[in-house]
């Protein structure tokens, strides 16, 4: 359930969310930071056997939903975790107003993980604002609706057809043609993925894809070369 990464980030598998009858697999990041809390990136679906793994790691001080789309779980979470605090991305505390928010998402990492995991926002999507986040320890970029891939034979019919013209089963993980196209303001996104590029990453996390383990920092070029040139 709760799997080893590197040193200090754990990755877990959650259940299949459907959104308009497309499939999503969904995955979530656990980060140690070095006063032995917990920072919960992207959670899913809370089951016993998880929680019992993640409580296993240490107590969750941190809860952080990265664009407005991942949300279906951090009300769970939060209830669970009470002593935690949950953090909103640009957009989502006005699409979740049954929850409390204890802080805002922007370039400025929260104090209590600025030594250790650095974010930038990538804006100017009309999707969804997300922020990219940046473990040092492990040299992760951890992205979550940006990049994306499917296996061939994931989907089927004629969505299967939708997701080989929007680039999701494209030979290796990227940018799927619909963000591409809500980049109103490419600018902005520019700047936010120099900021991401000045990061020596070597792995990197995503939500819908196979992380990559190796030449993490080549393959953001590759996926975002089309918004470079």
């Amino acid at each position: 359930m709760l799997q080893s990464f590197d040193d200090g980030i754990w990755i877990a598998e959650g259940p299949i969310a459907v959104v308009a009858g497309f499939r999503y697999p969904t995955r979530m990041a656990v980060i140690r930071l070095s006063d032995g809390t917990l920072f919960i990136w992207s959670p899913v679906g809370l089951s016993n056997e998880l929680r019992a793994a993640v409580d296993g790691l240490g107590p969750v001080r941190h809860i952080v939903a990265p664009n407005s789309l991942h949300h279906l779980f951090i009300g769970d979470w939060q209830a669970a975790y009470p002593g935690a605090k949950l953090y909103a991305p640009p957009g989502l505390r006005k699409r979740r107003q049954d929850l409390v928010f204890d802080g805002d998402l922007d370039d400025d990492p929260a104090p209590i993980w600025s030594g250790e995991i650095d974010q930038v926002v990538v804006r100017g999507n009309a999707i969804t604002a997300e922020v990219v986040f940046f473990h040092r320890t492990s040299r992760t970029a951890i992205f979550t609706d940006l990049i994306q891939h499917f296996e061939p034979g994931w989907f089927t019919g004629w969505r299967a057809l939708v997701a080989r013209l929007d680039l999701m089963t494209a030979p290796e993980p990227t940018v799927p043609r619909k963000f591409r196209g809500a980049f109103t303001n490419r600018a902005a996104a520019r700047a936010a993925l120099r900021w991401i590029l000045a990061w020596p990453v070597e792995k990197v996390l995503m939500a819908h894809a196979a992380p990559v383990e190796t030449g993490g920092h080549a393959f953001i070029a590759r996926s975002f070369a089309w918004l470079l040139t």
